[in-house]
């Protein structure tokens, strides 16, 4: 685990590291859809002035961007963990509108307010023992980086490694189920931060996993079956477990550059170097672990000097004994081919198709063909233009795209997958990345090679 983004300042107020009464949270939520709508309002009025629509748009988006981080920022909890969740998808956000957004769901995904020293010495001593400080030979009291729901430390154990030691804020359980539940009321305010994203289903997915998120224990031992899985691996590096509890959790220290900053401003060799990682990464895993990383944003991804991508925070797993379902490798290649009629057969077969729902076959295979065009030929360049076109055209009421999209069904036992690939895909976007996908879906899904 590495540093992703410094933070220096300390609170000790009792609630600093995380506010917990709900009725704070809950009007502190309560003021994003609130505010947004409030500014909208303010903005006819400044058009009835003399400002142009684009003026006030761009005004409006900057300060409701930093409403948004602000507000989630502080939180952490679930509302951070939604916030890192939209992040990925900013990459489909309009033009116009992205820069802000991007700007402030960037910070989401690897930045929020430390909690104070006298916090996290009370966590470690409850979670590892009064004598806590004799298993470190060094332990910095600054956080190095923070996540939605802890904060990393570096610190030399005692046996000389360097270790990241990341710490759960005191108060995350309670603060997380509130968070969630409040963001769900206004599921459908938020949907304009993520155009062509399903809120609603994404947030009663975070709410589903919450135990396996709070148990760092569980993090640990996914992350042991990880580390062994690519034990040894030229691509791939997932930092050892050292020491694990309820609330702590303890990694072999790894430097290495974040996604976010090559998507900042890296060079094109390593936004497709992290490109193809990244989808080796995805696709192989349920072949080589039975297991899938399920927290896609930039702030657990960082490429190496030695060239390998280092993945952290195992928190969100999904378990697929049988690997990734060759179900799916049939339908990509039944889209990719055009075969509308069995396309939608397959569809129905596991459940996409509500059972009475007519559909056309043709306007499926023309919703799902722009989905596949990345493995139409051997090299495809992911970009938020790309990205951007999918949204509109999946978003515009308009259109039969969006008429299909709505009388299609996403079972829940696709719901995960269907969701890390979308994720993994927008990382793709935001990189800026080009890559032989085809071939990497070819070598490692099941169920898609031609034949």
């Amino acid at each position: 685990m590495g540093v992703t983004e410094s933070l220096d300042s300390t609170d000790d107020r009792p609630d600093a590291a995380m506010p917990r009464r709900a009725a704070v949270r809950t009007a502190k939520l309560a003021s994003l859809p609130l505010g947004i709508a409030g500014r909208a309002v303010g903005g006819w009025g400044k058009r009835l002035t003399g400002q142009s629509a684009e003026e006030v748009n761009a005004a409006l988006s900057a300060k409701a961007a930093e409403q948004l981080f602000e507000v989630l920022g502080t939180l952490k909890g679930g509302a951070m963990k939604f916030g890192q969740a939209l992040s990925v998808f900013e990459a489909a956000v309009p033009d116009e509108m992205a820069e802000p957004y991007r700007e402030a769901l960037t910070k989401l995904q690897a930045a929020a307010p430390p909690m104070s020293a006298r916090q996290t010495h009370r966590v470690l001593a409850e979670q590892l023992g009064r004598g806590w400080r004799q298993r470190f030979a060094e332990f910095s009291d600054v956080p190095a980086a923070a996540a939605s729901i802890g904060q990393v430390h570096h610190a030399v154990w005692h046996d000389g490694r360097e270790v990241a030691v990341k710490v759960q804020y005191p108060g995350a359980d309670e603060a997380l189920r509130s968070d969630l539940r409040q963001l769900q009321r206004f599921a459908r305010l938020f949907q304009a931060l993520a155009p062509g994203t399903e809120v609603k289903p994404l947030l009663a997915e975070l709410a589903d996993r919450m135990d396996e998120e709070l148990d760092y224990r569980a993090e640990a031992d996914n992350q042991r079956e990880f580390a062994a899985a690519f034990a040894g691996d030229d691509q791939v590096l997932i930092p050892p477990v050292v020491a694990s509890a309820p609330r702590v959790i303890v990694t072999e220290w790894v430097t290495g550059t974040p996604f976010a900053k090559i998507i900042a401003d890296g060079t094109t060799e390593q936004r497709d170097r992290a490109g193809h990682l990244l989808a080796e990464f995805h696709y192989s895993s349920p072949a080589r672990a039975r297991l899938l990383h399920s927290d896609p944003h930039p702030g657990n991804f960082m490429l190496l000097e030695d060239g390998r991508l280092c993945v952290i925070d195992f928190g969100a797993v999904a378990r697929l004994p049988e690997g990734a379902p060759p179900q799916l490798g049939a339908i990509m290649r039944l889209a990719l081919e055009g075969r509308s009629t069995e396309l939608l057969d397959a569809l129905r077969d596991e459940g996409f198709v509500r059972p009475g729902t007519v559909l056309d076959a043709e306007d499926v295979q023309a919703y799902l063909a722009p989905l596949v065009a990345p493995l139409t030929r051997e090299r495809f360049h992911f970009t938020r233009r790309w990205a951007q076109q999918q949204a509109l055209r999946m978003g515009d009421t308009r259109g039969q795209d969006f008429r299909t999209g709505r009388s299609l069904n996403l079972p829940p036992n696709w719901l995960l997958i269907h969701r890390v690939t979308a994720g993994a895909v927008g990382i793709l976007c935001q990189l800026d990345a080009e890559l032989e996908l085809r071939a990497i879906v070819e070598h490692w899904q099941p169920g898609f090679a031609a034949g």
